[in-house]
């Protein structure tokens, strides 16, 4: 069914034309997101769990069990194995019992494919996983596109979206190793997580970064020769082929060596004596069997096996072809892509070849698109085929490049066309065709709709080409494909371009730029549709996203209101667009200070959204709010008991996530009220009421009422809790990030000096968290003029990064860039130089996913960077323990 919508959609011209009745933005506000590459992570979690072997998991079921019970703060699991021992099989398997078992458990999971392929690209990853928790936070916020930024965001999401889940939440990334610069892409991982948040990571043992190995690892034993038999067994048994004592035997005394007695080889030694057991003579496959000391070269002798069963070299010559032009796709091959590609293969001959390369695992379906089953399979094909010659590989990647270019010729630009071939120029180094293929508007708009942002700008990076540069050659093509546009189609497909054009030039932060087209498109859009289309809505949608970004915020609440308006005729009062354009208009007054307008426009906005999610049936993030709404009355009528005051601190931040603060003040207040009168004023239960009293305050901008809220509460849990305990730390990270903002250093120095202590006592004096708080004190001391108590703090961080990570490190660059500055200050320019040469090395050597970017004067990868969004909007509220 899935190859056949695919087949469906690439005869549409989704390049030049898009569904309004069903635009991409309304799930996740003004983000783009592909639904195929959603789609795919689907059906790869479904894969993973459908394998039969599973056996001896119970026991790794426990250990993953104690990792989400064990207390906060604690660093990712590593699930380590060999290539094909059964991680991502393990993995999908306790997503489904947590699942089950722990349904208010918010578990996210990725799986990564393929090296090189887009479930591999790491800035998509990430934006998948805020997207998810800001779907699940029923939060509607403004997410940065370009990939750096995002990359060195996501902790800070991370903690803002955490911080409104009711409940744990759970990241698991499955082949993590197989992302391009994982240790660089992946820095989140290092620093000390939310306290709800477990984060579970799967790797190849030979390809895990040295860094990631002192986490705490479960690592997956070979099966053992009971568990080796009885899936040997199961597999014989289904196909009705009965093995001899002495063969049995003879398997498992071959199934002894790490690489043949993982799970992956077990499978497919137990499919490949079934497959040939009632036609052919068991004892000699078992030879051939026998010969085969791993993975790969067992895969080599099922590939012969099927090979040897075809019945003419012209049936084998196209099963090499079918291969080879998946193994050089970026993303795999669909059905009728092969039919078109070799005219020679029948549908008759091409699902016999299928259904036996299904069926020994070589190959599966993802999304309508025919990939490898495994990695081993991929990589036994490019030994058994292409290896030999690089100029074989150029061959099939130009027979793609020739399939791919003819459709462009027709003016048809695909899905699959934009996703394949600027990436097969990029693999060929064909800059000259890559330029080109980029200036097709179509393959571009493609990409960069579907979310692909990061991939974009990479391929532009490629061919040499800065932002200014990329603008201006967009907006010269773009002027000579209006030359040749008439006609209402024709116009309205124009305005499309220029929006993408506009909403692209926002996202790479080229403001003055971005207006021009998205004026242009709002012109051609009143003209050619009407004034009161919901398209030019949807332009003044985007062109006031830009003047809010530019700060003209009267332009920017003229359009939204213009857009507002529209939204209501055309679509009804309580469409999900009309509620996206009230969120819009109530960030725009938040960002005034105008908190009672933007307050009601959002509870406008989330009675929409309330009403929207209970016709989709999702009705997760309002079952909590209305079981607690009921509860009212009780707890004004009701006795003081710490349960009651759990539940009013919980509506209190229930309230809070509404926006609605007036309320949520209210009942934070009589939260710690009763806590007081129950509980005692030194409870740490008072503690947390007085926390998120303090952050509430912090978030309307009174300072000093937050300040004295803070200090009280981080007095009862240094006296009442353990010096390592997360709450304290907590609450110590938010004090002083709030002395450091109303510019009382003296007071945040002693703080910063404790999270140096607490995290040393968490996670040992030489680990990286460690060196990133060193690095926020010798901020704060820089700051203050004190370079010589921040000199050695610097120096001491240093050291921490270059024995963790290794000499050519980003972070151990950053550090030595500060050491150059302090030294600089000292009037010690010698060593600057040095230092700072040094520094430029590690940045010439790092290869970069965009153009460089502009750090701090005194950079580092801890709140120094965070700061600003540390503080407003403050998220930062703390339910009851369960």
């Amino acid at each position: 069914i899935l190859g056949c919508e695919m087949t469906d959609l690439e005869g549409k011209d989704l390049g030049n034309k898009e569904d309004s009745t069903a635009p991409e933005e309304e799930v996740f506000g003004d983000v783009l997101w592909d639904a195929h590459d959603e789609q795919e992570q689907m059906e790869a979690f479904q894969q993973a769990s459908n394998s039969t072997c599973e056996l001896g998991f119970e026991k790794y079921f426990e250990r993953l069990n104690d990792l989400v019970a064990a207390p906060a703060p604690i660093p990712p699991l590593l699930v380590s194995g060999g290539p094909g021992s059964g991680k991502s099989l393990l993995l999908s398997k306790w997503i489904q019992l947590q699942q089950k078992h722990s349904p208010n458990t918010l578990i996210l999971y990725h799986f990564v494919g393929r090296p090189m392929s887009t479930s591999s690209e790491s800035a998509l990853i990430i934006k998948r996983l805020t997207l998810k928790l800001m779907q699940h936070s029923w939060l509607v916020s403004p997410l940065t596109f370009d990939p750096a930024k995002l990359l060195e965001e996501f902790p800070r999401w991370l903690e803002k979206l955490s911080a409104r889940h009711q409940g744990s939440i759970i990241i698991i990334i499955d082949s993590i190793d197989q992302i391009q610069q994982a240790e660089k892409h992946m820095k989140w991982l290092i620093d000390p997580l939310p306290v709800n948040v477990r984060v579970i990571v799967s790797v190849n043992v030979e390809t895990c970064p040295q860094a990631w190995r002192l986490w705490p690892t479960l690592h997956l034993d070979p099966l053992n020769s009971k568990d080796v038999k009885s899936l040997i067994s199961a597999e014989c048994n289904s196909a009705n082929v009965k093995l001899t004592k002495e063969q049995e035997k003879k398997l498992e005394r071959h199934c002894r060596s790490a690489t043949t007695c993982n799970a992956l080889y077990v499978t497919l030694l137990g499919k490949t004596i079934a497959c040939v057991g009632n036609t052919g003579n068991i004892d000699e496959i078992l030879q051939q069997c026998c010969q085969c000391q791993d993975t790969v070269s067992l895969y080599r002798l099922v590939l012969r096996s099927i090979q040897e069963s075809l019945q003419s070299d012209k049936e084998k010559g196209l099963l090499r072809e079918i291969l080879c032009v998946i193994g050089v796709s970026h993303n795999g091959v669909s059905e009728s892509e092969l039919i078109e590609l070799y005219p020679e293969l029948t549908s008759a001959v091409l699902a016999s070849l299928l259904h036996s390369l299904h069926k020994m695992c070589l190959l599966t379906y993802g999304c309508g698109l025919l990939k490898f089953q495994h990695l081993q399979a991929w990589e036994m094909v490019k030994l058994e085929y292409m290896e030999a010659d690089e100029n074989v590989v150029s061959a099939y990647r130009q027979k793609l490049v020739e399939y791919f270019t003819m459709q462009l010729s027709q003016d048809r630009v695909t899905w699959r066309s934009a996703d394949e071939l600027p990436w097969l120029f990029q693999q060929q180094g064909d800059k000259q065709k890559l330029h080109k293929c980029l200036l097709n508007l179509f393959v571009s708009q493609n990409l960069y709709k579907r979310g692909h942002f990061a991939e974009l700008l990479s391929y532009w990076q490629l061919v040499g080409k800065d932002k200014s540069s990329m603008a201006a050659e967009y907006f010269d093509s773009l002027k000579e494909y209006e030359k040749s546009s008439e006609g209402e189609e024709s116009m309205i497909c124009l305005a499309d371009l220029y929006e993408t054009l506009g909403r692209f030039l926002k996202d790479l932060g080229l403001l003055s730029q971005a207006v021009a087209p998205l004026q242009r498109s709002l012109e051609i859009r009143e003209t050619a549709l009407d004034p009161d289309h919901p398209r030019v809505a949807q332009s003044l949608h985007q062109l006031a996203g830009v003047y809010v970004q530019w700060k003209k915020f009267g332009n920017a609440e003229q359009l939204y209101k213009q857009a507002l308006e529209i939204s209501e005729n055309a679509y009804g009062a309580e469409h999900p667009r009309v509620a996206r354009e009230l969120d819009a208009l109530a960030t725009l007054y938040q960002k005034q200070n105008k908190y009672e307008q933007a307050e009601q426009l959002r509870k406008k906005s989330f009675k929409i959204r309330q009403k929207a999610a209970r016709q989709k049936g999702s009705l997760c993030g309002f079952a909590l709010l209305r079981q607690r709404a009921l509860q009212l009355e009780e707890l004004t009528l009701g006795k003081d008991t710490p349960d009651n005051a759990r539940t009013l601190n919980e509506l209190g931040v229930l309230y809070y996530l509404q926006n609605n603060l007036e309320t949520a003040e209210l009942f934070l207040k009589r939260s710690l009220e009763m806590r007081e009168r129950v509980l005692g004023s030194e409870h740490p239960d008072c503690a947390q009421s007085l926390n998120n009293l303090a952050a509430l305050y912090n978030e309307k901008k009174h300072y000093d009422k937050a300040e004295e809220l803070y200090e009280k509460a981080l007095d009862i849990r240094r006296r009442a809790l353990a010096p390592d305990h997360p709450s304290l730390a907590y609450t110590v990270k938010h004090l002083a990030v709030l002395y450091k903002k109303m510019g009382k250093l003296d007071k945040a120095v002693p703080l910063y000096e404790l999270a140096v202590e607490i995290r040393q006592k968490s996670f040992g004096p030489k680990h990286p968290s460690v060196a990133t708080a060193l690095v926020n004190l010798a901020v704060l001391y820089c700051q203050m003029k004190k370079q010589v108590e921040a000199l050695p703090l610097y120096e001491r961080a240093l050291k921490i990064y270059e024995d963790s990570f290794g000499h050519m490190h980003p972070r151990v660059g950053e550090t030595l860039k500060n050491l150059a500055v302090l030294s600089y200050e000292r009037g010690d320019f010698e060593k600057a130089a040095e230092l700072y040469k040094r520094a430029m090395e590690i940045k010439e050597a790092e290869t970069l996913l965009i153009g460089g970017k502009a750090t701090s004067r005194h950079s580092s990868s801890g709140d120094a960077f965070s700061l600003k969004s540390a503080l407003s909007p403050n998220a930062f509220l703390e339910h009851g323990q369960r």
